[in-house]
C-alpha cells in the first residue's frame, strides 16, 4: 500500500528546455559569471569553465563523479525523500517561504530562488511552489530514480520577478515570509512583497520589476551579508564598505499606513513604473563600524532585535548592541585562520554562535567566553570539509544540530552533543559529524532548513558543467533512523526483524 501511495506522488521527471549555466566564479566562487562578462553561454562555458575547473578536471572530476555514483546508489538507504531539480540558470540562494496547503501525503510550500543569467535574458527572483512529500510516504525505489539533467515534478515556477541585477542572496521576513529581501551587486537592499508583485516574463529588453522598498545606507556594494530579525521587522546588512547597517521596515510602514493584521506587510499602490528609483526608500537606524575588510555575513540574536553579530574578510567576529552605540561590544580577532564567510546564531541558545571560513572549518563560540590571549577561543572546531565553508545554519528542530556547506560539494550535518560521545567504530569520521549529503557535484552555495517540515532541507549548487544546466537544486530529508534516539531505532528494527522472520517461516 505504501509503495502505491508513493508512486502516486512520484511521477517521472521532465527534461528542461533551453539555457545553460554561465560560469566564471566571483570572489568565494559564489558567482556564476563575472560582472563584465559579455560572452554567450557556450563560450562562457569554455572560457569561464577553465577558471573554475583549473587544475581540477584531470585530478578531481573523476573522484567527484565516483563519489556521486556511490552516493546515488545509497539514496534509498540514507534518505526518506529526495527531489533533484536541474536548473536552467544558476541560483546562489534558496529559501523556504510559507506553507500553503497540507494534504494526506504531501504539503505544498513556497520556495524562493533566483536565475543568474548571461545577459541574454534578465536576471530574476523566482517564486516556486514545491510539493514536499511527507515523512515515510515515498518508496525507496522511487526516490533514487531521477535524471540529473531533468527538472523535478515537485518544483514548479509560480511567479517571476525581473530583478535589477543578479540575486546574490535572498532572506525572508520571519514575521511574514511573503516579504523577502535581496542583495545584488549594489549598495542597496531591495525589499519585495512577492504576493503583490506582478508576474513578469523574463525576455530580453524587459524592464526591471519595481522593488516595494529600497533600504539605503551603504557606501559601497553590499553583496552577501543579509539577515532578517526573528523578533521584529528589522533588516541587517554588511558590505564592501566594511560597515554593518541596520534598518526597520516599520519605518516605512508607519509613513504609509498598515493593517494591524498584516504582520509587517508593506502597503503601497502597485504602480506600472519599473525603475527601481521610483520605489520608496528608507534610511538606516544605525551604521556600525569595526571591521577592517568586507563584511561577509551577519546574524541577529534570536531574542533581541538590538543585538547582532557580523563576520568578515578581516577574520573577525564582532558582536554589536544597537542600544550602546555604533562601536563593537566585543571584537574577536583571529576567529579563524582565514576570511570568515558565514555566521549563524543559535535560535535555541543565545550563547552559541557558529562561524564558517575559508580555512575549511566551522567553529562554535560561546559569547560568554569568546577570546583567550587576545584571539578567538572557540568551544570546538569542526573539521570535516576540504574546501572553504560557504554557509552554516542551526537546525530549527534540535538545539545541538547544524548544517554546513562548502566548496567541496558537501553539506555536512553535525550534532555538537555527539562530540563527546564519539564511538570507536566511527574513528575515521570527524567528531560530531553524523550525516553527509553528497548529492551535489560542485560547491554548495546555499541551503535552508525547513521550519515547517523539520529535517527537510533545500540546497543549491553551482555544478552547471556536470549537469548540462545551470546548477542543481535538491530537496531532501534523511532517514529518521539516522537522527532518532538509538534505543528507539533499535526497538523499531527488532520489531521489523521479528516481522521478517515471521513472514519467512510461513509456508
Amino acid at each position: 500500500m505504501e509503495s502505491d501511495e508513493a508512486a502516486a506522488v512520484s511521477p517521472q521527471a521532465t527534461t528542461p528546455s533551453g539555457g545553460t549555466g554561465a560560469s566564471g566564479p566571483k570572489k568565494r566562487c559564489r558567482k556564476p559569471k563575472s560582472k563584465d562578462d559579455s560572452q554567450t553561454p557556450s563560450s562562457q562555458q569554455q572560457s569561464g569553465g577553465k577558471m573554475k575547473e583549473s587544475g581540477k578536471k584531470t585530478q578531481q572530476t573523476p573522484s567527484v563523479d565516483e563519489k556521486y555514483s556511490q552516493w546515488k546508489g545509497l539514496v534509498p538507504i540514507l534518505y526518506d525523500w529526495l527531489a533533484n531539480h536541474n536548473l536552467v540558470w544558476p541560483s546562489l540562494s534558496c529559501r523556504w517561504g510559507p506553507q500553503l496547503e497540507q494534504a494526506t501525503y504531501k504539503n505544498r510550500q513556497r520556495l524562493y530562488l533566483s536565475e543568474q543569467t548571461d545577459g541574454s535574458v534578465p536576471n530574476t527572483l523566482v517564486i516556486a511552489n514545491c510539493e514536499v512529500v511527507k515523512p515515510r510516504v515515498a518508496a525507496a525505489e522511487h526516490i533514487s530514480q531521477f535524471n540529473e539533467e531533468a527538472r523535478s515534478p515537485f518544483v514548479k515556477k509560480y511567479k517571476t520577478i525581473i530583478h535589477p541585477g543578479e540575486v546574490n542572496r535572498i532572506r525572508e521576513l520571519p514575521q511574514n515570509s511573503k516579504i523577502v529581501a535581496t542583495h545584488t551587486d549594489s549598495p542597496d537592499v531591495l525589499i519585495w512583497d512577492v504576493e503583490t508583485q506582478p508576474n513578469r516574463h523574463a525576455v530580453l529588453g524587459a524592464a526591471n520589476s519595481r522593488p516595494d522598498l529600497i533600504l539605503t545606507g551603504h557606501q559601497d556594494n553590499a553583496e552577501f551579508a543579509l539577515a532578517m530579525c526573528p523578533t521584529e521587522p528589522f533588516v541587517l546588512s554588511g558590505g564592501k564598505d566594511k560597515s554593518v547597517v541596520l534598518w526597520s521596515i516599520q519605518d516605512h510602514i508607519t509613513t504609509v499606513g498598515t493593517d494591524s493584521k498584516s504582520s509587517g506587510s508593506i502597503i503601497k499602490q502597485t504602480g506600472e513604473g519599473s525603475d527601481k528609483n521610483e520605489s520608496p526608500t528608507v534610511g538606516p537606524r544605525g551604521v556600525y563600524h569595526g571591521h577592517e575588510d568586507t563584511v561577509e555575513d551577519v546574524a541577529f540574536s534570536p531574542t533581541s532585535a538590538q543585538e547582532f553579530c557580523s563576520v568578515g574578510d578581516d577574520s573577525c567576529l564582532i558582536l554589536w548592541d544597537a542600544r550602546t552605540g555604533t562601536n563593537p561590544v566585543t571584537k574577536v580577532e583571529k576567529a579563524h585562520d582565514a576570511d570568515l564567510h558565514c555566521v549563524d546564531w543559535n535560535p535555541h541558545d543565545d550563547n552559541l554562535i557558529l562561524t564558517g571560513s575559508a580555512d575549511n572549518t566551522v567553529r562554535l563560540f560561546d559569547r560568554r567566553k569568546l577570546t583567550a590571549n587576545g584571539v578567538g577561543s572557540p568551544i570546538y572546531k569542526f573539521e570535516g570539509h576540504k574546501a572553504a565553508v560557504l554557509c552554516v545554519q542551526w537546525s530549527p528542530d534540535k538545539s545541538s544540530v547544524f548544517g554546513s556547506s562548502a566548496e567541496d560539494g558537501l553539506l555536512n550535518i553535525w550534532d555538537y552533543d555527539r562530540v563527546s560521545k564519539k564511538s570507536d567504530r566511527a574513528a575515521k569520521s570527524p567528531a560530531g559529524l553524523f550525516f553527509q549529503h553528497a548529492g551535489h557535484r560542485d560547491k554548495v552555495v546555499d541551503f535552508h532548513w525547513n521550519a515547517s517540515d523539520p529535517w527537510t532541507i533545500v540546497s543549491v549548487s553551482d555544478d552547471c558543467e556536470t549537469t548540462g544546466g545551470g546548477g542543481t537544486l535538491q530537496i531532501w530529508r534523511m532517514s529518521d533512523l539516522i537522527y532518532r534516539p538509538e534505543e528507539e531505532v533499535v526497538a523499531e528494527l527488532e520489531k521489523f526483524k521479528s516481522h521478517v522472520l515471521t513472514c519467512a517461516s510461513k509456508p
